[in-house]
């Protein structure tokens, strides 16, 4: 029977389903762990995106309902802050940003309501303000009505979003830029509609030397335009920073050639292929989802994918990548993977959660915004009351006007934008290059890593082993031995299994099958074939005695793994795998040593075979034969002693070590469960990966600490200057309206800064 994951939509065979989780007395199932934590966080959410319709659209977190159109089934998020969610377009209830949809989307599906809408309010007020100022700079007599005109609805209209934001903030207790925005331009119109329609109310410290009230409409109102401006300009680059997430979207085509069972071909949807359909794929064409090439041969271009520029030749029975691009060739491939189980559709899953993910050095961030917002009301509440007591005349309205500067010009928005718009940038070009980054914590934890330790097998070797000799023993002949092995060990998902099926296959023998197997991961496999009890693995497993580790011994200093098979409790053979190491190891291993990293081979293998290997990579310190709890120790030992430790495997047997480490590393050739416990994946499984990664770390944390550092800089600079720090030496106050272009573009040059880092060398 088959369920549907509330999370991803995908259908789950309920007998097999490992993931389950009771809520609400009914148990759902998930078809993987990371769908079902992130129904655990928060239930409601997909209960109510897959059980009502557009009429029951909420929101949660206390959000205001947006006005936008939207599709009501798309759940959206704030990308500061990850935790809140809603369904539907709106505004984060604690910093006031746009929300942005959960579920990536391909370039041109996207929800751009809110850009258009400030958009439209900008050329609205710009046309009226720009009137209003120059009626207010030619201090022209008799104008406030007019000025009062043209302001109002740049202030009820343009500005109504940045008051229903401010009001929120207030509701909600988390005051923002929005607040400051709300308080500043609502003081100045207010100000300014009172003295114009009730001037005998004002004391003489508001009037000028004509005895007149100033109004300041032309402050609202361009204030609101500028404010707008900024808005508009940050939403553009904040789609910026999803370029690469839409580019990875943008590599699965629209539709697929499907071979039907009659021998005829048509073009179907992508969302209706489904696991073994046939499909064709000509020059020219994009690899629909992932597989098997069953008939042909072609050259394929994976650098969208994996990063590597060089292109590969394919042919029957290699694996393909949905969304590479065949460059010549044409082929019929086997689908093994659809929908959101492909490689593409992983990728972009684990980038968009990377994005949304908080960076530690956020929480300095987010410690300082809490106290910000409130320090600077305090600040524009001490700025009127010295210039009401010391300043020219009209003391009152230069209080008011200097007062509104600091509201302005001290919005903490490029300050909340300089972490989570670089950790967008940084990781969605990791993801172009074959880095796939699972939250910003590892990210800035990668350029602290002095540790690095590596397993064997598929992680500095190719993962291919071959058989390269079989030593019978006793009265057993060799085929017999080689059959016996490739029976136990075709139910084995070890690549050392695969290797001995492979070399039975390729001398023709016909392979038994095996009842009553049983893995004892880290030691061997056992079971019965063809009435006798075989196992394969260790010499201590197997019960080999001096003799034949003599034997062992000389097969291991060539570096070659040697595997013991027992037949009914007693040696019966051994057999010799060669695992060639990966062309790139060694150009990796040494980069990583020249970047400072002590590199540690950890492998399950006999210690001869590991030296023999590490000697020819330069690897100085080696542990080997050890279990899967013995490389989770040795982190754990490295961890104490005060190391900053990575761990690279692609095995069931690493992922211990990879969840324990400070940054686990998974070969994207390796099985599934490595990649879920890593925090970091290498496509491509090349080490070299790893020096991407760390350089990407490096510069995605110098960005965000420039970020940081501007934004601060901006605000200790730009209050005192609104406050009127110049003013007794030089004369100077700072218009609110020029407070208001600096603040709108001090925003836009922290997303300008963080977008550098789409030209960053990997």
């Amino acid at each position: 029977m088959k369920v549907t994951d509330p999370v991803c939509g995908m259908q789950v065979e309920t007998e097999t389903a490992k993931h389950r989780l009771t809520h609400g007395g009914t148990e759902y199932v998930f078809c993987n762990p990371r769908c079902k934590s992130k129904f655990e966080a928060a239930p409601e959410i997909y209960l109510h995106k897959h059980d009502h319709g557009p009429d029951h659209a909420g929101h949660a977190h206390g959000q205001a309902p947006s006005s936008a159109p939207a599709n009501s089934d798309a759940i959206y998020t704030c990308p500061m802050h990850p935790e809140v969610r809603q369904v539907g377009p709106g505004f984060c209830p604690k910093c006031g940003m746009a929300l942005e949809p959960v579920e990536p989307v391909a370039t041109g599906a996207g929800d751009d309501s809110e850009l258009r809408a400030m958009r439209f309010r900008f050329w609205i007020s710009l046309v009226l303000a720009l009137p209003t100022l120059i009626l207010a700079m030619g201090e022209v007599a008799g104008t406030a009505w007019i000025q009062f005109v043209l302001a109002t609805p740049v202030v009820a209209w343009g500005a109504w979003p940045f008051f229903v934001r401010a009001w929120s903030s207030v509701l909600n207790r988390s005051p923002n830029m929005f607040t400051l925005i709300g308080l500043g331009v609502g003081v100045a119109y207010i100000y300014s509609l009172v003295a114009l329609l009730a001037p005998d109310l004002f004391p003489p410290a508001f009037r000028d030397h004509h005895g007149e009230i100033s109004v300041y409409f032309e402050a609202a109102a361009v204030i609101t335009t500028l404010v707008l401006l900024g808005q508009m300009l940050e939403l553009k680059a904040r789609a910026e920073t999803s370029g690469a997430i839409r580019a990875l979207l943008d590599l699965a085509p629209k539709t697929a050639r499907k071979l039907e069972a009659d021998g005829s071909e048509r073009d179907v949807l992508l969302e209706l292929v489904a696991k073994a359909d046939r499909l064709r794929v000509r020059p020219g064409d994009t690899v629909p989802v992932d597989g098997t090439i069953a008939e042909g041969s072609a050259t394929l271009d994976e650098s969208m994918i994996t990063g590597e520029s060089l292109p590969l030749a394919k042919r029957a029975g290699d694996k393909v990548t949905g969304g590479t691009l065949n460059q010549d060739g044409s082929f019929v491939m086997t689908a093994k993977r659809v929908g959101s189980d492909t490689l593409l559709a992983q990728i972009v899953r684990l980038v968009a959660e990377a994005q949304r993910s908080q960076a530690p050095v956020q929480r300095l961030v987010d410690k300082v915004s809490a106290w910000f917002v409130p320090a600077v009301v305090l600040v524009a509440v001490a700025t009127f009351v010295v210039w009401a007591l010391v300043g020219p005349d009209p003391k009152l309205a230069h209080a008011l006007v200097n007062a509104v500067a600091v509201l302005i010009i001290a919005c903490p928005c490029a300050l909340g934008l300089a972490t989570p718009m670089s950790i967008m940038v940084g990781t969605g070009e990791g993801a172009r290059m074959g880095v796939l980054v699972r939250n910003a914590a590892a990210l800035e934890r990668l350029e602290q890593v002095n540790t690095l330790i590596v397993d064997k097998t598929g992680t500095l070797t190719e993962g291919k082993p071959k058989v390269t000799d079989v030593i019978a023993m006793g009265t057993i002949e060799e085929n017999d031995l080689l059959r016996l092995a490739a029976g136990l060990e075709r139910a084995s998902g070890h690549p050392l299994a695969a290797a001995v099926v492979a070399a039975a296959e390729a001398r023709g023998l016909a392979i038994p099958t095996v009842s009553d197997f049983v893995s004892d991961t880290g030691s061997g496999v056992q079971g019965s074939v063809e009435g006798r009890s075989v196992r394969i693995g260790k010499g201590s497993y197997v019960g080999a005695g001096t003799e034949e580790d003599a034997r062992a011994a000389d097969l291991q200093q060539r570096g070659k793994t040697v595997i013991y098979i027992g037949l009914g409790g007693t040696m019966a053979g051994m057999l010799a795998i060669a695992d060639p190491i990966k062309e790139t190891t060694r150009e990796a291993i040494q980069g990583l040593r020249d970047d400072g990293v002590e590199i540690i081979m950890a492998t399950g293998d006999a210690e001869i075979t590991a030296r023999s290997v590490a000697a020819q990579l330069g690897i100085d310190r080696i542990v080997a034969g050890v279990m899967p709890a013995d490389k989770s120790a040795l982190v754990a030992k490295l961890k104490a002693e005060g190391r900053v430790v990575a761990m690279a495997g692609d095995g069931v047997n690493d992922a211990p070590a990879l969840a324990m480490a400070d940054v686990g590393i998974a070969m994207g050739t390796g099985t599934d469960i490595a990649m879920e416990s890593a925090h970091v994946t290498l496509v491509k499984g090349d080490l070299r990966g790893i020096l991407r990664a760390r350089r990407l770390s490096r510069q995605t944390m110098r960005n965000i600490r420039q970020n940081l550092f501007f934004a601060f800089i901006y605000n200790s600079l730009g209050v005192p200057l609104a406050a009127g720090m110049l003013y007794p030496v030089f004369g100077l106050l700072l218009s609110p309206m020029i407070a208001s272009a600096a603040m709108s573009l001090s925003s836009v040059s922290v997303i300008g800064n963080a977008l550098r880092l789409k030209r960053a060398k990997l």
